[in-house]
């Protein structure tokens, strides 16, 4: 299925994030697909000279395999946009908007999708008092991957109210979003677009072995197991498709999306909240959407395709545009 005729796909990845390693790791199996579906592949780790490497290698279409800022944010997006390269994944508008965990709640909350409350604070206030009843959370605005995720409970060792000089997401940023903390189960859904619109490709449960699905438990082998599909009921599972697949279209996601929720199995459908949706969700080994592909019949080298074929769709790329050719250029 792949596309004829074969294309110059420059694959971004690497970059400065806290995400690099991981986006490394998405970029070196996503090239290595694309090569095997016949397309002629620059592989380039991003750095700030990313626009003259891009105009020196001319791609038809830029893969974005970078994770976190500034390749989820809009700031990749709008310097392609600005050169007139095509690329995968959400556009400008989706980026900032979904890596922005308030912005996101904004958009989607009023079409009906569930998310935690909760405000911005400014980590000033946190060494004052408690922005929320304990149990509560703190994450940073617009990061992705949890990173800078704390839990605050009644007997965490970091004070109360919590000590300036305790170990904590408060020592890195300004400004944290805090969020009543929803005790059950971690699920999430991915979404994949195709010729008959956005399709959920099932419901993971991620089942860890100590705190809560953060940025080690999800990139270090052993650390959560993942239960495809869910043992759910078949409710709470429609729902799970249903929210991820409205948030997708509300927010603007092109190619593939993934909608996190936390679920308290006590309240049935009413405790179900979706966390975040990410536009750029890893392709890792250890990734949930090539899983959840796998699970739904879609095997790696198509799910790579698939979300090429959709940005060709998107940007409007015709055959005579491109200049495709040969295998493997590094």
């Amino acid at each position: 299925m792949a596309h004829k005729p074969p294309l110059h796909i420059a694959v971004l990845m690497g970059g400065w994030a806290n995400e690099r390693e991981v986006s490394l790791m998405s970029g070196a199996g996503i090239a290595d697909a694309l090569e095997m579906n016949g397309h002629r592949v620059t592989q380039i780790d991003m750095g700030r000279d990313i626009a003259q490497r891009l105009a020196e290698a001319k791609p038809d279409i830029v893969f974005n395999a970078l994770h976190g800022v500034p390749g989820e944010d809009g700031s990749v997006q709008g310097m392609l946009d600005l050169m007139g390269i095509a690329y995968t994944h959400s556009g400008l508008a989706t980026s900032v908007i979904a890596i922005d965990k308030q912005l996101t709640k904004q958009a989607l909350v009023p079409h009906g999708i569930p998310m935690p409350g909760g405000r911005i604070v400014s980590c000033a206030e946190l060494f004052e008092k408690d922005p929320l009843p304990r149990p509560y959370v703190l994450k940073p605005v617009n990061e992705g991957s949890s990173v800078g995720v704390a839990i605050v409970t009644q007997d965490s060792n970091v004070g109360n109210p919590i000590a300036r000089d305790a170990a904590g997401p408060w020592q890195e940023f300004d400004q944290l979003l805090a969020e009543p903390f929803i005790k059950g189960r971690e699920l999430t859904t991915a979404v994949i677009d195709g010729a008959g619109g956005p399709r959920a490709l099932g419901v993971t449960e991620l089942i860890i072995d100590t705190g809560f699905y953060d940025y080690e438990h999800k990139y270090t082998e052993g650390r959560t197991q993942h239960v495809c599909p869910a043992n759910i009921p078949p409710e709470i599972a429609a729902l799970c498709e249903e929210y991820a697949i409205k948030a997708h279209e509300v927010l603007g996601c092109n190619g593939t999306s993934r909608t996190d929720y936390r679920w308290d199995d006590e309240q049935g459908e009413d405790g179900l909240f979706v966390l975040e949706t990410n536009t750029q969700p890893g392709m890792t080994p250890l990734s949930l959407v090539p899983e959840q592909a796998r699970h739904a019949g879609i095997g790696y080298a198509e799910l790579v395709e698939l979300i090429v074929m959709e940005a060709i769709r998107v940007h409007g790329i015709k055959a005579e545009d491109t200049k495709g050719g040969g295998h493997g250029e590094d």
